[in-house]
């Protein structure tokens, strides 16, 4: 039986539609007017996860679009298309379908890698980069079979959960979530002590099988040599034209630990912000949401960054 993608549109203060860009279709939510801020979701989640941002946004004076990446939630679930460069397409072209011809962007955990993806391949289509729980691909790289990587094969396991849940194993209790839509705690059983928590609604779609190969092998696999040259190389052309940057990670974080993130400076010439938030882990945008939009909204209203 196909999944039912209508689970997907909660109701709340947005609005939810169908955008075309390249040849695929997305399922996009919506709120506010002004500068666009597109919100890229991490694995294996889908746009709920934003729904706080799209408030505090919206309320600020900015127009916040949270997107089902293609595979996941209501978007289109082709056979492939789920490597970074491709993503990264997928997100421009989407910048332009919403009639921008550029965007502050903000990526959470697989989003944040495809954020910084997508600031190497089209500079010019990124603003403003905040990156959440999310090296970029070099730092990883660099740490390919340290530790620091090794546990985000945590992270693996704790995804196994969503995926058993689809073939029928028994829900966790509900939770009542916006709108009253009935929500799910999805349990991180693979990461020790994670505080980290992620809420997906009962009936929503979870993300097709390529998308769950795609989901986080730069940080779980070690890379090989080429691979690791190719991100290197990548991220020196970042340097040069990288858009201004804010990089936040939750203290606690247990599947991307913060000293997997720390020194990520070194890859933006740009202006750049690191912020290690304190009783936060690898959601901090979901577990602590006031403190991490009071750091969004400070930085994006600074007309100068700071390094």
């Amino acid at each position: 039986m196909a999944p039912d993608e209508t689970a997907v549109h909660i109701e709340g203060p947005w609005t939810h539609r169908a955008v075309h860009a390249g040849g695929t279709r997305f399922h996009v939510v919506e709120a506010g007017e002004g500068p666009l801020v597109l919100l890229l979701h991490g694995f294996p989640q889908f746009w709920w996860t934003w729904r706080h941002q799209l408030v505090s946004l919206a309320d600020a004076g900015y127009r916040a679009v949270a997107v089902d990446l293609r595979g996941y939630g209501g978007s289109d679930k082709p056979p492939r298309g789920y490597d970074l460069p491709t993503l990264a397409a997928d997100a421009t072209g989407l910048i332009r379908a919403l009639g921008e011809t550029g965007a502050i962007v903000v990526g959470h955990d697989w989003g944040g890698l495809l954020a910084w993806t997508m600031a190497v391949l089209d500079a010019k289509c990124v603003r403003r980069l905040v990156v959440v729980s999310a090296p970029p691909s070099a730092a990883a790289a660099q740490r390919a079979g340290h530790r620091p990587v090794r546990a985000a094969q945590g992270q693996r396991a704790a995804h196994r959960l969503p995926a058993s849940a689809a073939a029928g194993a028994p829900a966790h209790p509900a939770r009542r979530g916006a709108g009253g839509a009935a929500a799910r705690r999805v349990v991180a059983a693979g990461m020790a002590g994670a505080r980290g928590v992620a809420y997906v609604p009962r009936g929503v779609p979870y993300p097709r099988r390529g998308a769950l190969r795609a989901g986080i092998p730069p940080l779980v696999r070690p890379l090989a040599a080429a691979s690791r040259r190719a991100a290197l190389r990548a991220h020196d052309a970042h340097r040069d034209r990288g858009p201004p940057t804010l990089q936040l990670h939750g203290a606690l974080d247990p599947s991307v630990l913060p000293r997997t993130a720390q020194g990520s400076s070194r890859y933006v010439a740009a202006p750049y912000r690191w912020r290690l938030l304190e009783g936060a882990g690898h959601f901090p945008h979901e577990e602590i949401p006031d403190v991490f939009d009071t750091e969004v909204l400070g930085w994006l209203n600074d007309p100068e960054p700071d390094r």
